[in-house]
């Protein structure tokens, strides 16, 4: 259940970092509202990562949660912000994710 948490709480924090990005593009009092949803995401990203680090490895889960919300942020970044998508930023997103998944399976928990 842990593991589950901590996938959802590695989404928020895709959530908080691309509310950062929006509220930069925003105006007004728009970016007010970008800026609660990155406060909103922020604290339900760290609960989730606080409750699952009550039974699995800090190491692991912080490692995993940071993986989670790095390759998500990336892959937003691409497909909402039209980053680059290259070869070698690509190959290493994938490298990423291996060693997340990795992770995951040598996890003593």
């Amino acid at each position: 259940m842990n593991w589950i948490l901590l996938i959802i709480g590695g989404l928020f924090e895709v959530g908080f970092a691309s509310c950062l990005g929006k509220a930069k593009d925003a105006s007004g009092i728009a970016v007010y509202g970008w800026y609660a949803g990155f406060v909103v995401c922020l604290t339900i990203s760290m609960l989730l990562l606080i409750k699952a680090t009550q039974t699995l490895p800090i190491g692991t889960a912080y490692a995993v949660w940071t993986g989670i919300g790095a390759v998500g942020t990336v892959l937003v970044g691409v497909f909402v912000f039209k980053e680059s998508a290259e070869f070698w930023r690509i190959f290493f997103l994938a490298t990423l994710i291996g060693s997340l998944i990795g992770l995951k399976f040598v996890s003593s928990h």
